[in-house]
């Protein structure tokens, strides 16, 4: 079998199938569509390729283009055999009758064999790899980058930022496939319209349950004990004071056949139930079903909500994320955020009033995140320089990195165009800056009996220093 013979029947096989102008046009978009994919797919196995949009276009335009001309080839061969059934003359390039016994028929088998294989081996590639596309980080926050900005980047600087996307957000197997797929579709029409949330609405209501995700890593039931936590805060005067707090966290967890039921992740041990608002922020109704079978039921002080009214409300099964409720998308509080960058070392505290200033500077409302990188560095060298004389030892390369501090503190908590600011994303661990576990634990939430939900802070930690300077017992905690 002779080179020449495998070109002659590549020829005669590409001839059959532009025998008809579909097949032509057919043939034309999967040239112009192939030779790009497969310099691409070198390009991606290289690692030359980081941007979304090409992966866009490798991995899902260009082979729905080259679907589409192997779809007009098919339709092509079927329009030319039925205008040859209707007595045109022009050539047909009949389906071909081989004997493999001839050494031309196994020629054009060898040819046809090979092309399909390689027809099969790109489409496989470019299904399985448009498929890990669209289910990778990039895809995720990238591609709609104005809509999913905040949340990309939040995500990036989270504890969660090696867990991607798909493995909290999307179930395994078809059928969460499907439904992501599907959602995503809506979701991309709101994109292309501009008709999308500013901001991105939460709690998000059809998110797999926690013990589909959070526990297959974190098992409460399997671990217990306390925490101590000590937290360092830095006044607005001229000496940036350090104050301190320090406490037990009372963590607590265990099942019951460990014989730890205890803390805060005791509340795993029980079924809670709740009623609450649209944004979970205010809880209507909570019913706690203890393991020995007792239900006891609580009703918000000053609420019209009943018995008979809880049937057209939602009633939610308590999990993880009531009090986790952003445990990867975590947006800061300004003044915790400039605390743990002085903590860092990051922001020189021997700058006078840095805090203050530092806080101004962040929490002041920008067009953009371009003219806060502007304005928080100018605004923070116009503070130093008018005072220069006033007795103040100033650094300008500390006060340069101060500037650079706030201004990427700033950048990865408020997108002016998504109207994300401070404080839009409540967290709910704690209650320094929300509500937080006061939601329940507000002695406003009363039994039939009478009883409370308590607000007694010892019940979840312990103090053991609060807003002191110099605490003795960081020096007996950390000799």
């Amino acid at each position: 079998m002779r080179l020449r013979d495998l070109a002659d029947n590549f020829r005669v096989l590409t001839l059959r199938n532009i025998s008809h102008p579909l097949g032509l046009i057919g043939m034309m978009v999967m040239y112009l569509s192939g030779i790009p994919i497969v310099l691409l797919l070198i390009l991606d196995s290289l690692g030359f390729l980081h941007s979304p949009y090409l992966g866009i276009y490798t991995f899902l335009v260009l082979p729905a283009f080259f679907a589409l001309g192997v779809l007009l080839v098919v339709l092509g061969r079927y329009r030319a055999h039925r205008r040859a059934a209707a007595g045109d003359d022009r050539p047909l390039y009949p389906f071909p009758q081989w004997d493999l016994n001839q050494p031309s028929d196994r020629a054009r088998f060898l040819v046809v064999t090979i092309s399909g294989t390689l027809l099969l081996l790109i489409v496989a590639t470019l299904s399985y790899r448009g498929v890990e596309f669209t289910e990778s980080v990039t895809f995720c926050g990238k591609v709609c980058h104005a809509v999913m900005q905040p949340e990309n980047t939040a995500y990036l600087n989270s504890p969660h930022a090696r867990v991607s996307c798909v493995d909290c957000h999307i179930g395994p197997g078809a059928d969460w496939y499907v439904r992501s797929k599907l959602s995503g579709l809506r979701q991309v029409w709101a994109v292309t319209v501009g008709n999308y949330a500013k901001p991105i609405e939460t709690p998000i209501h059809n998110l797999r349950p926690a013990r589909e995700t959070c526990e297959q890593c974190h098992w409460p039931e399997k671990f217990h004990g306390d925490k101590v936590l000590v937290k360092r805060h830095f006044e607005a005067d001229a000496a940036n004071s350090e104050i301190v707090n320090a406490l037990v966290l009372k963590v607590g967890g265990g099942g019951q056949e460990s014989g730890f039921t205890e803390g805060i992740h005791w509340h795993v041990n029980l079924e809670v139930d709740y009623v609450a608002d649209e944004k979970r922020e205010e809880i209507l109704w909570v019913r706690a079903r203890r393991p020995d079978g007792q239900v006891t039921e609580y009703f918000k002080d000053g609420t019209e909500l009943t018995a008979d009214s809880l049937a057209a409300r939602e009633v939610r099964r308590m999990d993880c994320l009531d009090c986790h409720n952003r445990p990867t998308h975590t947006f800061e509080d300004p003044n915790i955020a400039l605390d743990e960058a002085i903590v860092a070392g990051r922001i020189d505290d021997a700058l006078p009033f840095i805090k203050r200033e530092a806080l101004a500077a962040i929490t002041a409302e920008y067009a953009s995140q371009e003219e806060a990188a502007t304005q928080i560095p100018a605004r923070l060298a116009a503070f130093y320089a008018e005072h220069a004389g006033d007795s103040l030892t100033i650094d300008s390369a500390a006060v340069a990195a101060a500037a650079a501090t706030a201004t990427e503190i700033y950048k990865r908590n408020v997108f002016p165009q998504m109207k994300v600011t401070w404080g839009t994303y409540a967290n709910h661990i704690g209650h320094e800056v929300s509500p937080g576990c006061f939601r329940c634990h507000d002695d406003a939430h009363t039994s039939a009996d009478g009883a409370t939900i308590s607000q007694d802070c010892d019940t979840c930690h312990t103090l053991l220093a609060w807003e002191e300077r110099d605490p003795a017992i960081l020096q007996q905690l950390f000799p």
